[in-house]
């Protein structure tokens, strides 16, 4: 492997390979860690937990697409922050986005490892997600376009498995299951609910870390990010009933593998069916689990090519043209994550509390820039401004005080990190240093 210095990215990616990487990233949020959400507010508040969460969403989306299109730039949300407030929005945008994507990855780890452990009880959790981690860098360092190949095969499958749960489940669904006890905690159990509500649309937003590698990206982004999340709604509210009304919701709300675990209960663990479903029920952890690493390392590449990382961590392998360090960081990462909490409930709250920081300072970006660059090129425009961006906003804000309220010391460990960059940030005179690049300050046409 020869090292390049090089840091152009290939623009390879067309719409249906959007459309499969904004699904496949999130996919896995309907396979597992939403359910966590069922012990704090039981059935019908998580359902309004959810419903609040998508309106964040719906908003989030057609809002941030807006800054997507108009600055296609592999840092997400870092370059918009960046543009919009400078060096210090940058740092935080860029830290919270990190913690967004490089903690999903060791959840869905885990979440594989405990697929597998249902069907071969022999088989370990933790050593099975390693294995999983070193295998599917491999696959992210081959190169881009094998990479969205993989994508687009991997996501159709996992679609197709939530469809086929959904018509399996479907027939022993009672509702007297999904009313009892349906909201044990009231309205704070809504609030508590939120961030597990989050799960089921987090990463959604990585599309905008492959914005360089896309042809036509003023065109192609937009129908990727709408296309995905309506067939995310659709598949979330699906699963999320269903499951819920198979059998008394307390059974499911604390396990890695809720959905094998429904179909064992409906069909029995005997059955051929439970057993094929857990197998290719493997397709939507590994659809998103790929995703989360492409994400990563995108962003790991990002921050690294504008000095905020380490530099090594921005060379493209010379033949594939990928970001092979970044990827070994972040598997890195993930390994070390998995070895502190291998039940990955705290892992997967503190991914949630990176995306809802993130999409705060989005927000901010995007009202800032409107303000502060009133002619820079809008291809898409947010629908309702400034409704839409403000909803999300608001939203996003709530979530990220829930989190801080229900899960203080995980909090503490979000914000403690977040202090130490930012020392160690201005200690080495990175606040005073202004990006020239091209491919930061001026929109990537």
């Amino acid at each position: 492997m020869t090292d390049a210095t090089t840091t152009q990215l290939k623009r390879v990616l067309k719409p249906i390979h959007l459309w499969a990487i904004a699904v496949g990233l999130v996919i896995s949020g309907e396979y597992f860690g939403w359910n966590y959400g069922w012990s704090v507010s039981g059935t019908i508040g998580f359902l309004i937990a959810t419903v609040i969460i998508t309106v964040m969403y719906v908003t989030f989306i057609f809002s941030y697409t807006e800054l997507t299109t108009a600055i296609p730039h592999a840092g997400g949300a870092f370059a918009y922050a960046y543009r919009a407030m400078g060096p210090f929005g940058g740092l935080i945008a860029g830290y919270a986005t990190l913690i967004d994507f490089l903690f999903a990855t060791p959840a869905i780890a885990a979440a594989l490892g405990s697929y597998l452990h249902f069907l071969y009880p022999s088989m370990p959790i933790i050593p099975s997600a390693l294995f999983f981690n070193v295998l599917f860098i491999g696959i992210n360092v081959s190169g881009m376009k094998e990479s969205a190949v993989f994508s687009v095969v991997i996501t159709i499958l996992a679609v197709a498995e939530l469809l086929l749960f959904m018509g399996v489940v479907g027939p022993h669904f009672k509702m007297s299951n999904y009313i009892n006890h349906p909201m044990p905690f009231g309205w704070g159990g809504v609030f508590a609910a939120l961030p597990f509500a989050v799960w089921f649309y987090l990463a959604i937003e990585g599309v905008a870390m492959v914005a360089e590698e896309v042809k036509e990206p003023k065109k192609n982004i937009p129908l990727g990010y709408i296309s995905g999340l309506v067939t995310l709604i659709f598949l979330t509210f699906g699963v999320m009933i269903l499951t819920g009304g198979i059998t008394d919701w307390h059974r499911l709300s604390n396990v890695l593998d809720p959905l094998p675990e429904s179909i064992a209960i409906a069909l029995g663990k005997a059955n051929g069916l439970t057993k094929i479903f857990a197998s290719i029920g493997l397709f939507g952890l590994i659809a998103s689990f790929h995703g989360t690493i492409l994400a990563s390392s995108r962003q790991v590449y990002a921050m690294a090519r504008s000095g905020y990382l380490p530099r090594f961590l921005s060379k493209l392998n010379q033949r594939f043209q990928t970001p092979y360090w970044a990827l070994i960081a972040g598997g890195v990462i993930s390994m070390v994550a998995l070895y502190f909490d291998n039940t990955a409930e705290n892992i997967v709250i503190l991914s949630a509390m990176g995306a809802v920081f993130m999409y705060m300072m989005s927000m901010i970006s995007l009202f800032i820039l409107r303000k502060k660059e009133p002619d820079l090129e809008r291809p898409f425009a947010s629908p309702f401004y400034p409704v839409f961006p403000a909803v999300a906003l608001i939203i996003s804000a709530v979530s990220l005080f829930a989190i801080i309220y229900y899960h203080f010391m995980v909090s503490l460990v979000f914000f403690a990190f977040l202090i130490v960059a930012t020392i160690v940030f201005v200690a080495i005179g990175k606040h005073k240093v202004q990006l020239v690049e091209d491919n930061m300050i001026a929109p990537v046409v």
